[in-house]
This record gives C-alpha cells, sequence and structure tokens, in this order.
C-alpha cells in the first residue's frame, strides 16, 4: 500500500526538535504530512497511541558475513534481524572472503539486500586489499560503488605511513575511515581484558594499551591532516578521555560504542561462557561508567552493536579457541531502553539522536529525520513492552548473546524502510 497512516504516537524527531503526539501520513516512500486529526483515504491507518514514533534507527557497523561465512549469516538474514530490532539501515563491515574491496563485491552485497527487500544495506569498504594492510585499495572505484567509508574492522593498518595515504585518498573522494584500534602485538594471545579476573580465570589477557596505543596514534594522523577519523567499537576510559580531548582541539574525530561494553563487565566473563568473548573485550566497572558517560557528554557520538554472529558449533569450543563477537541487531533497543530510557538517564530524544541521526550525519546518508518530505524510514517503539531474551526468537542464524534470559522494557514493533512495512509484530 502506497499510504500508510500513523495516527496518535508519541512522534520524536530531534533534528526538528518535535517531542509530541502527531499523526505522520507517509506516501509514496516519503513522509507526506505531519500534524494533529490527519485523514488520508485510500490509506493503512494504523493506531500508534502509546507507542514512539521515532526516525528509523541506524546501525553502522554491523558484519553480516556474506560472502563467504554464510554459516553465520546472510545479507538477507541479517537484514531480517535488523528490522526485528528496529534498525532500518546497517552498514556492513568489509571481513567477509572475498573482502568488500572492489566494486564487484559492493554490487554482489546491494543486489543481495534488493532482493531481501528489509532493511537498507550500505557497505564499509576495505582500506587495504584483502584487508592485509599492504597496499590501498582502488578508493575510487570503491566510492564509485557507493561504499560510505572505508575499514580494515578486524585488523588494524600497522603502516602508519600507509594510514596516512588512506586518510588522505579518502578525503579527496569524500570518503572517511572507520579505525579498529588495536595492537595485535601487544593483544596477542589474549582473550579477555588483562587484569583480575584474567588472571583468576587463567586466561589470556588483552590489555587497555593495546586499544588506547592506537587511538592516539590515529587520533594524532588526522589532527596532522586535517581529516576526518572514527573510532570504532571504543571500550577504555583513557580512549574516552582522548577523544574528548581531541574534539575540544578541533580534531575531526567521531567514535561509537557498543551496548555490550555500556552493560556488560569483565566480571560477565566469570562463568566461561564464551559468548561474553569479544574484540575489544569487556573491561572494568570504571571503564563502563565511562563509555556512558562519554555517551551523555557527547563524546561518544552514536551507538553501534557490532553485531558479530557465529555458529554456535563455533562458539561451543573452550573460551581461548572460541571466536570474538557477539550477535546485537536484535537486542540493542531493548538494552537501550531498560537500561538508560526508563531509569531516566537518557531522554527518547537523546535516543533518537544516538541511533539515528547522528549515524546519518556521521555516514553522510539523507537519513534519520521525520520531517516533512524525507524519506519514510521510521521505527516505531512500545516503550512499555516487556520480553525475554531467547534463543528460540532470534531471527539471526546465530544465537551467540550474552544477554540470553535477561528481561527487558521496550521493544520495536514495526520498522518501516522507505515507506514499507518491512517488520510488524503480531499480537
Amino acid at each position: 500500500m502506497d499510504r500508510i497512516l500513523l495516527k496518535n504516537g508519541q512522534m520524536v524527531c530531534p533534528a526538528g526538535g518535535i517531542d509530541e503526539i502527531r499523526d505522520l501520513l507517509i506516501e509514496k516512500g516519503k513522509i507526506v504530512k505531519t500534524g494533529k486529526n490527519l485523514k488520508a483515504e485510500s490509506a493503512r491507518t494504523i493506531d500508534a497511541s502509546g507507542k514512539l514514533v521515532l526516525p528509523g534507527f541506524i546501525d553502522m557497523h554491523v558484519h553480516l558475513r556474506e560472502p563467504g561465512f554464510e554459516h553465520k549469516e546472510t545479507i538477507e538474514s541479517g537484514a531480517r534481524a535488523a528490522v526485528k530490532g528496529g534498525f532500518t539501515s546497517v552498514c556492513c563491515m568489509p571481513n567477509t572472503e572475498p573482502v568488500i574491496d572492489n566494486q564487484g563485491i559492493v554490487e554482489l552485497v546491494a543486489t543481495r539486500a534488493r532482493e531481501a527487500g528489509l532493511a537498507s544495506v550500505y557497505c564499509i569498504g576495505a582500506i587495504t586489499r584483502g584487508r592485509k594492510g599492504k597496499e590501498l585499495s582502488d578508493i575510487g572505484e570503491l566510492k564509485a560503488a557507493g561504499v560510505l567509508a572505508l575499514s580494515d574492522d578486524g585488523s588494524e593498518v600497522l603502516n602508519s605511513e600507509l594510514l596516512r595515504r588512506a586518510m588522505e585518498y579518502a578525503s579527496t573522494f569524500g570518503l572517511f575511515i572507520i579505525s579498529h584500534c588495536e595492537d595485535p602485538w601487544l593483544a596477542a594471545g589474549g582473550s579477555v581484558n588483562e587484569g583480575a579476573v584474567s588472571t583468576r580465570l587463567g586466561l589470556g589477557g588483552i590489555p587497555r594499551v593495546a586499544e588506547t596505543v592506537m587511538v592516539s596514534r590515529d587520533i594524532a594522523l588526522a589532527a596532522y591532516l586535517g581529516a576526518k577519523i572514527h573510532i570504532a567499537h571504543i571500550s577504555c576510559a583513557e580512549s574516552v578521555d582522548m577523544v574528548r580531548a581531541a574534539k575540544k582541539a578541533g580534531v575531526k574525530v567521531t567514535c561509537e560504542c557498543a551496548p555490550h561494553h555500556m552493560f556488560l563487565t569483565e566480571e560477565a566473563v566469570l562463568g566461561y561462557n564464551t559468548n561474553t568473548k569479544v574484540n575489544p573485550p569487556l573491561r572494568t566497572e570504571a571503564d563502563r561508567q565511562a563509555v556512558l558517560s562519554g555517551l551523555l557528554d557527547n563524546t561518544i557520538d552514536c551507538v553501534a552493536t557490532d553485531h558479530a554472529p557465529h555458529a554456535e558449533m563455533e562458539k561451543d569450543v573452550e573460551y581461548d579457541n572460541a571466536p570474538f563477537g557477539v550477535t546485537g541487531l536484535e537486542t540493542a533497543v531493548g538494552l537501550m531502553f531498560t537500561e538508560l530510557v526508563d531509569r531516566k538517564i537518557i531522554t527518547v530524544s537523546r535516543l533518537a539522536e544516538k541511533m539515528s541521526l547522528n549515524p546519518a550525519r556521521i555516514l553522510g546518508l539523507n537519513r534519520g529525520t521525520l520531517k516533512e518530505g524525507s524519506v519514510a524510514d521510521i521505527t516505531v517503539i512500545d516503550p512499555k513492552a516487556e520480553w525475554a531474551v531467547r534463543v528460540e526468537d532470534f531471527v539471526s542464524l546465530s544465537k551467540n548473546s550474552p544477554f540470553i534470559d535477561r528481561k527487558l522494557k521496550g521493544k520495536a514493533v514495526m520498522t518501516i524502510v522507505e515507506g514499507k512495512i518491512v517488520y510488524e509484530e503480531k499480537d
């Protein structure tokens, strides 16, 4: 149906300064009118009373695994998990096989996403060919194919001169670098945060300096070049402090944090549950508080799930041998509402900034707003819905969540992408 009328929802749009009960009319994929007591013939009318009507959420850091690792996730299954979780757009990282380092693979992802007809899927292209850190990818070709940014996520570009050239070329093409800040030599052999918990469990530790030394280097390069840099999955208090100082100094730096780094600490590892094994690792309570503080004072610009699905057989091994990564698309909204909104730590409007408006601005997407004339990407949330995270309810192919059995409050009940209802929770 070309026309949809959402009635009596609490419309929250930070870009338009709106936070009130309004109706919203969608026609031919666009928001054509908002206001009170709207009527529209031949429109599907949906009563959104008691619901929040928000600009569609954008996750700028997911791993959809296709091509190459379809047993973990496919573009279709990942996009289905996204819209169930309330995300209208996702950006997939390039650590696939083959790597997203050329136009052909970008076009493959785009084709699969169109066939799925669910969330909008954008590519982050690899900085270096094969993510090997040896030579730059064809950045012009990747830009022409439609990538929004460049990253060797999962690996750091260790050659500083090569990263400098990548920043320079990226800027020339209107792109930017998303940095996976990790020194692999310092992190080598580690599974969890280096400290009391790693010692107690006899597991290899990953020291915080493995992250902070690279955050420092990458910010310094960006400052020197006047280039834009985005720090992925920030986890340490010192990293947050460096980003805060760099922003005050005028460096073009943005950064993201993941829900698991806001709501879990290294203590979650004590049961040897491999679904707590992430990279960067879960840190201390002080780090968790620092990340949360960074989100609240706008040092951290956005929330990104770092959705990293793995098959059960891959995680069902000894902790040291398990792969890093957790799923996040289907639990992020519930966690944010339960832990932050319901406790009045953050307002719904600020949440919409962190999960929609700010990611759109960082990525240069014409999204993140409910203004009349904008693309109808909309997330409808029931803030009072109470639910439990259950393995059998996941639509992602992988179920490796550290939040299994967690009771949550707040849930996406409808997701609209370009005017099409792609997810609707059934009674």
